[in-house]
């Protein structure tokens, strides 16, 4: 099981890095830190021409800047670098960790900027959000053993002291992420950070800079589609009628067991065995034909019988508030069988003959879409892998604005299909982004970043620094 374990230098510290770096996937969405132990880093296939020279363990303690009244340690710098080259910078020669404790110095020394100015601000961390964040963490990071012993071997052999002086620094550094992310929130909140302008050229440089170092794109699709509910039958919708009309009749003579009957009678599992009970709603939650009666019916007014396309239901409002209600329901479904499904699916291809014909989709979707469904009409830009398996072999090998022959769904009652008919109306294949399709997103980053930017050299002006540690001047440790 592996245990590569490193912490990401994420939060509002990002903002301050190269463009390379935002559009890293692993960073670009990022708000939070994660912080474990990393393993020792793997040995490279080919042996590096300075080996000897590199550093594979902490130095005695000493301060590498002073920022205001606080001190950021060597050995901070010098952890986290290690951290990042276990989690997989590639690290080959001296002068390859000498730039990068470089610029794990100098991001430490900002993230103190902005943590000083976060408390200056007067914000503050909800430590209960915070420790929840923390044992989230741990939990992500414990899956990765097999046993505790392992866990708490890799913190030893990583240079924890103790568990639990594991846990304060995670507690710590997620305390220090929380803080910038909270305080560039309030910044641009109060309007002290402002966008700042990025023009043609820069965006064109910037992504010919970085374009070999960006994720590639997946295959895409975009669809709109008509789902057709399997409907019941006259016999089955009539038998179902005529159960929910001898509950009706019964609740007219004891309107007092409704409760009762709806936890007896009633084929909804989700309220069943809560006497019927839905909760408050608000109007336009439900089906239209239910939401009109909720919303008609005084407080203990039992219902006619209504239909919806779950089936034919019994309403009663209990409580009423203003924009909302309280409501239960007794429902009563009717049964689907193979002659259903059967008839459904020649109704999709009938659909689908008129459709490729020139019928409007509009029109067609108006009239067949099976709205209680909860399936969208327009699924736009969607990532094929991330597509249920069913809808991607449907469209396996076919063209952009094709009609797709149509295919069963799960209906929600076992054994019974719905169906699908659906068209292509985008088509892109894995590959690299080009600059129009990173245009606006490399834009946004740039200003981000060189607000951010903007910010950190105010705060530089205004604050006592001292740099104090020089990689390149540093005693090799053995």
């Amino acid at each position: 099981m592996p245990r590569t374990f490193s912490r990401f230098l994420t939060g509002a510290a990002m903002y301050a890095a190269p463009l390379s770096v935002f559009l890293m996937p692993t960073l670009a969405t990022s708000a939070t830190a994660q912080v474990a132990p990393p393993k020792p880093a793997d040995k490279p296939a080919d042996k590096p021409a300075d080996k000897d020279t590199i550093p594979v363990s902490l130095p005695i303690d000493g301060v590498a800047a002073i920022v205001g009244d606080q001190v950021v340690l060597i050995s901070e710098v010098t952890a986290e670098a290690l951290r990042r080259r276990s989690g997989g910078a590639q690290i080959r020669t001296r002068e390859d960790f000498i730039k990068l404790e470089t610029e794990v110095r100098d991001q430490l020394l900002e993230t103190e900027l902005l943590v000083q100015k976060a408390k200056l601000e007067k914000i503050e961390v909800n430590d209960a959000e915070l420790q929840r964040s923390v044992d989230d963490n741990e939990k992500r990071i414990r899956v990765q053993f097999n046993t505790e012993t392992e866990f708490r071997q890799a913190l030893k052999e990583n240079g924890f002291g103790s568990y639990d002086e594991w846990r304060k620094m995670q507690t710590d550094l997620l305390r220090r992420d929380n803080l910038q992310r909270d305080l560039i929130t309030k910044l641009k909140r109060d309007g002290k950070m402002t966008a700042v302008n990025v023009s043609e050229a820069e965006v064109t440089a910037a992504y010919e800079e970085n374009k070999t170092r960006l994720p590639k794109k997946a295959a895409r699709v975009g669809l709109r589609q008509i789902v057709l509910a399997t409907k019941p039958s006259d016999a089955s919708k009539k038998r179902a009628r005529a159960k929910i009309d001898s509950l009706r009749a019964e609740l007219e003579k004891h309107p007092e067991d409704f409760e009762t009957m709806a936890k007896k009678e009633s084929m909804d599992p989700g309220s069943k065995e809560l006497g019927g009970d839905l909760g408050w709603n608000r109007r336009g939650k439900m089906v239209p034909e239910f939401d009109r009666m909720m919303f008609a019916l005084n407080p203990g007014v039992i219902s006619p019988v209504v239909e919806t396309a779950f089936g034919f239901h019994i309403i009663r409002v209990d409580r009423v508030q203003p924009a909302e209600v309280k409501a239960r329901h007794i429902l009563v479904s009717w049964t689907l069988d193979s002659a259903d499904e059967s008839r459904s699916k020649k109704e999709a291809d009938s659909i689908a003959g008129v459709w490729r014909k020139g019928a409007s989709f509009d029109s067609l979707s108006l009239k067949f879409h099976d709205i209680a469904g909860g399936e969208e009409k327009t699924i736009p830009e969607y990532p094929r892998d991330s597509l249920p398996e069913v809808y991607r072999n449907a469209i396996e090998a076919k063209k952009l604005n094709e009609i797709i022959d149509p295919f069963p769904i799960p209906s929600g009652q076992a054994g019974i299909s719905k169906f699908v008919i659906a068209q292509i109306t985008f088509l892109d294949e894995a590959g690299d982004f080009t600059l129009a399709e990173m245009r606006e997103r490399i834009r946004s980053q740039l200003s981000e970043e060189r607000s951010m930017r903007r910010l950190i050299d105010n705060l530089k002006k205004l604050t006592y620094i001292s740099v104090r540690y020089d990689p390149a001047k540093a005693a090799l440790v053995p």
